[in-house]
């Protein structure tokens, strides 16, 4: 080795240079050729293991698979209930994954989902006592309480008018979401109204409606004093219009809604026209215009007023039944309105219509908007409002103010007979029903 050091000290620099690269492309040589040997020996390859939790987590796949089982729907809901019990329990100690699988569960209809993602957790937590000491207490707890019969905690909601009544808004929900997008009021507080206002003529008129709203499943449509199936009075529609067209009212609504409730007869006609808008037995569209704007109105008033009550449902169902005349704002606003006794029990028209709106129901139908009123940055478009204007049906009507003769005059017009169902032109049933 000493005599090659000499050697390679007395060469050329020239010459040192191409010994030092021969020896490293020597190097590199046998380098790659050893590790294709190591690799074609094998040596290199991880033949890995069996996860531990192999078994538990071919369980979590086997998981029973409600969808294709024979349980019931009360059943499927009450899996739904145990398995937000434990998410409960999970949030408490490891929020982020409680947080996670509530998140999928809302947007998963498959009770399975959000099971197998519980139980896929517990493979990292089957040391935690405390989590499941907290777990076992609450199940057992629960499995102490007896199940309850009660069907409903809103006890009006407990009797089969209800079950009718949902059925005949349900086919109303077109009109009614149109209704909302048109004015820029949630169709749920739309909905508020109208229940308020069925379920009070359901019980102050139950012999003649039960008839028809029972088998039919159709809304009551007034033609005496109020009007439509929310009851609204002449005047009161009156008053929506001037307030949509004067921009120093404090009702008014925005250059948008000029024209919603717009009429293209005389000022003479206006009147009758009112009348039949309201009074229409087989399309509803204006009498759901007219609330929403009720309700749109009567919140501006407020809220230039000082007082926002864009997120009391109660208030605005209140306001809604007592009239704008009653409609003053000032501070802590209270809920109240017509009283309504259903099955001995008596509510008011604003407690109806906040037990409807906070109990869930219908929220497929008319979910919860995040912001109750959105008023439009543009003007209603010429088919728009054409399409508002085509919406009033040909149905016959009563003559508007034969409620005013006597039932002893002679004048007294014969009353016409609306108390028959028949076929709308798509097949839809429609009663037409006048308290008399």
């Amino acid at each position: 080795m000493k005599q090659l050091w000499n050697d390679f000290k007395q060469r050329s620099p020239w010459r040192k240079v191409l010994d030092i690269f021969i020896v490293l492309f020597a190097l590199a040589g046998f380098a790659i050729i050893g590790a294709w040997g190591v690799y074609k020996l094998g040596l290199t390859n991880d033949h890995g293991t069996v996860d531990r939790n192999h078994r538990y987590m071919l369980s979590v796949s086997e998981m029973k698979d409600l969808r294709d089982s024979v349980l019931t729907e009360q059943q499927l809901q009450e899996q739904w209930m145990s398995q937000y019990t434990k998410l409960v329990v999970l949030s408490k100690f490891y929020p982020t994954n409680a947080q996670l699988i509530t998140r999928a569960a809302q947007c998963s209809n498959d009770p399975r989902v959000v099971d197998r993602m519980i139980a896929a957790c517990g493979i990292y937590i089957p040391e935690d006592e405390e989590y499941q000491q907290l777990l076992h207490d609450v199940e057992s707890l629960l499995n102490r309480q007896p199940q309850r019969q009660q069907d409903n905690v809103i006890p009006w909601m407990t009797g089969v008018e209800w079950e009718a009544l949902k059925e005949a808004i349900i086919h109303d929900k077109d009109l009614i979401i149109e209704a909302g997008r048109l004015t820029g009021v949630e169709p749920r507080l739309i909905v508020g109204c109208l229940i308020g206002e069925q379920i009070r003529l359901f019980h102050s008129d139950r012999e003649t409606i039960k008839k028809y709203l029972g088998p039919v499943k159709v809304l009551n449509v007034q033609s005496q004093f109020s009007y439509g199936v929310n009851g609204i009075k002449l005047s009161t529609a009156k008053a929506i219009e001037e307030h949509l067209k004067d921009p120093t009212s404090e009702f008014y609504m925005g250059k948008r809604y000029e024209q919603l409730l717009t009429y293209d007869t005389s000022n003479l006609a206006q009147d009758d026209e009112r009348y039949n808008r309201l009074v229409d037995y087989r399309n509803h569209l204006y009498s759901y215009l007219y609330t929403a704007c009720i309700l749109h109105q009567t919140m501006l008033q407020w809220r230039r007023a000082g007082y926002d009550i864009s997120d009391r449902p109660d208030i605005l169902f209140t306001l809604f039944n007592v009239g704008f005349a009653q409609s003053v704002p000032k501070p802590n606003p209270v809920c109240g309105g017509s009283h309504i006794k259903i099955n001995g029990e008596v509510y008011t028209f604003g407690a109806i219509g906040f037990d409807f709106y906070y109990s869930g129901e219908l929220a497929e139908q008319f979910p919860f908007w995040r912001q109750h009123f959105i008023p439009g940055d543009k003007d209603l478009t010429p088919e728009e409002l054409a399409y508002i204007q085509g919406s009033m049906s040909d149905c016959k009507r009563p003559p508007r103010g034969y409620e005013y003769f006597k039932k002893d005059s002679v004048a007294t017009p014969p009353t016409p007979d609306f108390g028959y169902s028949y076929d709308d032109d798509d097949g839809g049933p429609f009663t037409q029903v006048t308290p008399m």
